[in-house]
């Protein structure tokens, strides 16, 4: 598999190239910058590990060389000026994004081509480039809370002092304010973690809270997310690469379950070879349901104010 990183020079896109590379399973990487010597840099970097590291083909280059790319991992983007509104942001990074996609069309984008989408808003995003490129709908998909639902069982497992790597916790809906932690499924195990007496449900609000504000957190304190993020991208992709049929909280078209409609949102959804290979309603409960319907109806709005 090809694998063109379109920002790979950013924090970011190096933290998901070095994830990539340090796991072996991608044949091709290419980084494509605007900053031609950063993105050049970043290649010389990691090509410098590839004997260290594994075998792949390390090279960066523009969209021409990457046409013929399988998968497009899109994370470049624009920060937040002081003073500046959400709105506006969005709006810039709207008018960035757009540009990124025609150009990737411009090259000439494979058909069978998968579009990663990182770069924020990630929901509003996805759908732009569900609309703009004409793929096939589960070829198009963003990490939606993927990073959100790293965080979530990360911070569970430390409270509770339990493994890690045995706490499986959701956050559905938006990437951002509106997110939905999912308590009726999390477990420990394959415990259901409500059955542990310290998860009360005062226990679960601060930690949701805290999640909500962890990349705010992180930003504050070393200016943007990256190792944490780079892993979750890495295992989007493996899911893709290995056809592992994965269940993953990524954002994607939604038409029907939850009855949300027309719009790019994190629902539980199986990730395999074709991308989304489809979603996957579980019970959920009715506080949770209504959250997550609040979710998809405050992205429209937002979707509904986007200069396009």
């Amino acid at each position: 598999m090809k694998v063109t990183i379109i920002g790979g020079g950013g924090r970011v896109g190096s933290c998901a190239a070095f994830a990539l590379q340090c796991a072996g399973l991608v044949a091709d990487l290419q980084i494509l910058d605007a900053n031609k010597d950063l993105g050049e840099g970043e290649a010389l970097d990691l090509l410098h590990g590839s004997a260290l590291a594994g075998d792949q083909r390390i090279y960066s280059g523009g969209y021409t060389r990457a046409a013929d790319s399988d998968l497009f991992l899109i994370t470049a983007g624009l920060r937040r000026k002081p003073d500046e509104s959400r709105l506006d942001l969005i709006n810039r990074n709207v008018a960035l994004f757009l540009q990124i996609l025609d150009s990737m069309r411009s090259a000439g984008i494979r058909q069978d081509a998968h579009v990663f989408v990182v770069s924020n808003p990630v929901d509003i995003l996805t759908q732009l480039a569900v609309r703009r490129l004409g793929l096939p709908w589960n070829q198009v998909y963003g990490l939606g809370t993927m990073l959100d639902t790293s965080r979530f069982s990360s911070f569970i497992a430390e409270a509770l002092k339990l493994a890690p790597t045995q706490v499986k916790a959701l956050i559905l809906g938006e990437h951002g304010d509106s997110m939905v932690p999912v308590w009726s499924s999390a477990t420990v195990n394959g415990l259901p973690l409500t059955g542990i007496p310290e998860c009360t449900p005062s226990f679960q609000n601060s930690l949701f809270e805290r999640t909500k504000g962890s990349g705010a957190e992180v930003i504050k304190k070393k200016g943007g997310a990256g190792w944490a993020v780079g892993i979750a991208i890495r295992d989007v992709i493996h899911a893709v690469l290995l056809n592992k049929r994965a269940l993953m909280p990524v954002s994607s078209l939604v038409q029907g379950p939850y009855e949300i409609r027309d719009i790019c949102i994190s629902v539980p959804s199986i990730i395999g070879r074709r991308g989304v290979e489809k979603h996957v309603e579980i019970k959920l409960w009715p506080k949770e349901l209504m959250g997550l319907q609040q979710s998809a109806k405050a992205l429209g709005e937002t979707l509904g104010k986007v200069k396009v």
